[in-house]
């Protein structure tokens, strides 16, 4: 028997015969009464039966159908709400809708295909799926989409306040910022994995008992692992450097940027643009200094002047020091020091040792350049030179007279 067309139960089949005369109290207002769930599945079981499949065919396609539509158009709304994301001055609603994307749309294919498994397993032997199973499931599609969400959020919240601070010209220490992000990933897996095993009627106690074993085991398995994770976290807790910095070690050939600080190992950029990959457990053992912390750069040179100019070696040495003491780039709060120092082999050397007011490496080299021609000048002022290595050879008179005369019979 065919069931009456449409759901208020007032018309025929086909529905274009169909005269529906239900009304509602109110004036003017032609309203379905609501359809029940078994009645639906026998209007399915109708419609599949003039298409030529079953009902419950056709109720999961249309379960797929109804997951894909609402796919298509949740894509268009992120798509859209991204856009208004962008426009804004905060990066915080940034975070959030690169949090939502994908976990959202697993979610709702994940729960459409266990809705459709809902509708295919009592009318197949072939799934066999029971009912606790598929609510166990669906529980944890809820889990992972959450689990991802939160995982992405903190990712997302880590660059949003990274770049507002960049963009705000504010400092901020990438390092901290990065260990933090990492242990709220790291707990949010934790609890997602716990959860999972709640779900699962997993015994918790048991799991992290056996996780206590097994942890031990790891441990004395790969000891310089967890040396270096501590080494990893020792340096995040001491931070003798921070990404970004320019760091060197005597104890070894390490020299170079620091770009990355992982849990295992530091990464450093070395300045011939080569990667050095250093465990984290060699700081542990290795002293580490960091030039990126210098207030100044310093110059400390020796100038030689000849020992025929030695006359004019106060007054040279008093505008040396007057020049760097007036200099604008010199650092006059720091120690200024321009004094005669040695009679070396070759010339009379001029100490000079100041501080610059850049910490910049091409900066420093042009101060530094600019200090060394106008010693140069002050130099040449005074009408003394810059010495350069010379040998002086003393003869004996007999001697002397010897060469001449082998000379002039040479000549002759």
């Amino acid at each position: 028997m065919l069931l009456p067309w449409p759901p208020c139960m007032g018309g025929r089949w086909p529905p274009w015969k169909n005269k529906c005369r239900c009304r509602s109290s109110g004036p003017g207002a032609n309203l379905f009464k609501p359809l029940p769930i078994s009645t639906m599945t026998e209007y399915l079981n109708q419609i599949g039966g003039v298409v030529g499949m079953p009902g419950w065919v056709l109720k999961a396609f249309l379960i797929i159908l109804a997951a894909l539509l609402l796919e298509f158009f949740y894509r268009i709304f992120v798509g859209k709400l991204a856009g208004l994301a962008e426009k804004t001055s905060h990066l915080w609603d940034d975070a959030l809708v690169y949090a939502g994307k994908r976990p959202v749309s697993l979610l709702i294919w994940w729960q459409g295909l266990v809705m459709a498994a809902r509708v295919i397993e009592p009318n197949t032997e072939a799934v066999g799926f029971s009912a606790d199973f598929l609510n166990a499931l669906q529980q944890l599609g809820l889990v992972v989409a959450a689990t991802w969400f939160f995982f992405r959020l903190a990712t997302g919240f880590e660059k949003a306040f990274v770049a507002e601070r960049r963009k705000r010209n504010e400092s901020v220490d990438i390092t901290t910022v990065s260990v933090l992000g990492r242990i709220v990933r790291i707990a949010v897996i934790l609890t997602g994995v716990l959860t999972v095993l709640s779900i699962l009627d997993i015994p918790i106690s048991g799991f992290l008992a056996a996780g206590g074993v097994g942890g031990i085991a790891v441990g004395l398995a790969a000891r310089d692992l967890l040396a270096n994770f501590f080494g990893g976290f020792m340096v995040f807790m001491d931070r003798p450097f921070s990404v970004g910095d320019w760091v060197r070690s005597p104890d070894k050939e390490i020299e170079g940027t620091v770009e990355h600080i992982g849990w295992r190992m530091t990464t450093i950029r070395k300045f011939d643009r080569r990667p050095m990959y250093v465990p984290n457990a060699t700081f542990t053992t290795i002293t580490v200094e960091n030039p990126s912390r210098m207030t100044h750069r310093r110059i400390f040179d020796h100038i030689g002047i000849r020992y025929d100019d030695q006359d004019v070696i106060r007054p040279v040495v008093d505008a040396i020091r007057e020049m760097i003491q007036t200099h604008e780039d010199i650092a006059t709060d720091q120690i200024i020091m321009v004094h005669f120092d040695v009679y070396g082999p070759h010339s009379l050397d001029i100490m000079v040792y100041c501080f610059t007011k850049t910490r910049n490496w091409q900066e420093f080299h042009r101060v530094r350049e600019d200090v060394m021609l106008k010693i140069g000048e002050i130099i040449a002022a005074h009408g003394a030179e810059i010495a350069f290595p010379t040998r002086t050879l003393k003869v004996e008179m007999a001697e002397r007279m010897a060469l001449e005369q082998a000379a002039a019979s040479e000549a002759s």
